[in-house]
């Protein structure tokens, strides 16, 4: 019976997940854009546009010259969160793929960066008085949400091991649409429930920052008003 319902509620928070978030890149995708807003300095081509966003999305460069210290504990959680999902892939393929066995140990200790720089995130939302001014209850509940997930994660290496071969054996089982057994690890338990619950609240929090970038006027626009006529981009066109 516990395996039957995590097999559902992973079923349907993967489902509202994918869909969630489709729906929403597509609500973005047909959001009209009146005006030109490129923040300058901005590149005055597509291939400059490219190199921007790849620069914004990998080194967060406007946070870095915004704030130096955001800046550390906003790229220490995102990559540690990247190489700790990466990482997870083996749950899911059988062979591991190649690159996915040679980032395991990196992924394995860049558990400690993505806690570090939550930690770092959280703190400054208590204890900088004008970001605590405008942080509300969803805000400290996302990062504790984060925080429970990464914490049960590492427990389940560093303290009270799983059995990581039934874990996956699981979960090849429900890509197959076949329920096999979950083992019964209160930690597992706890940590599957907690992303569970991300899954189901992702494409509605402000999570949803990560791909919503991309849509970004000031980022995703050519500033070249000057050499060309800019025609709004219209639910219509």
């Amino acid at each position: 019976m516990l395996s039957a319902l995590y097999a559902g509620l992973f079923y349907l928070s993967a489902s509202i997940l994918v869909f969630g978030v489709v729906l929403r890149m597509a609500i973005y995708a047909r959001t009209p854009a009146p005006l030109k807003i490129a923040q300058t300095p901005a590149p005055t081509t597509r291939i400059g546009v490219f190199w921007r966003m790849l620069r914004e999305v990998v080194f967060f460069q406007s946070l870095f010259k915004s704030n130096k210290w955001i800046w550390v504990f906003g790229w220490t959680f995102h990559m540690g969160l990247l190489l700790v999902l990466l990482r997870h892939l083996r749950y899911f393929t059988n062979p591991v793929w190649f690159w996915v066995e040679w980032i395991q140990p990196v992924g394995l200790y860049a558990s400690f960066a993505l806690v570090i720089g939550l930690l770092g995130l959280w703190s400054r939302r208590l204890l900088v008085e004008r970001i605590r001014y405008i942080s509300s209850p969803s805000d400290h509940l996302m990062l504790a949400l984060l925080f429970g997930i990464a914490v049960s994660g590492m427990a389940m290496k560093f303290v009270a091991r799983v059995d990581i071969v039934a874990v996956k054996v699981y979960f090849l089982g429900l890509l197959r649409f076949k329920i096999l057994d979950l083992p019964p690890d209160p930690i597992l338990l706890v940590h599957l429930g907690l992303v569970f619950v991300l899954m189901f609240i992702f494409p509605i929090s402000k999570l949803l920052h990560g791909p919503g970038v991309f849509f970004s006027p000031s980022r995703n626009q050519v500033d070249n008003p000057r050499e060309q006529r800019y025609a709004p981009r219209t639910p219509a066109n």
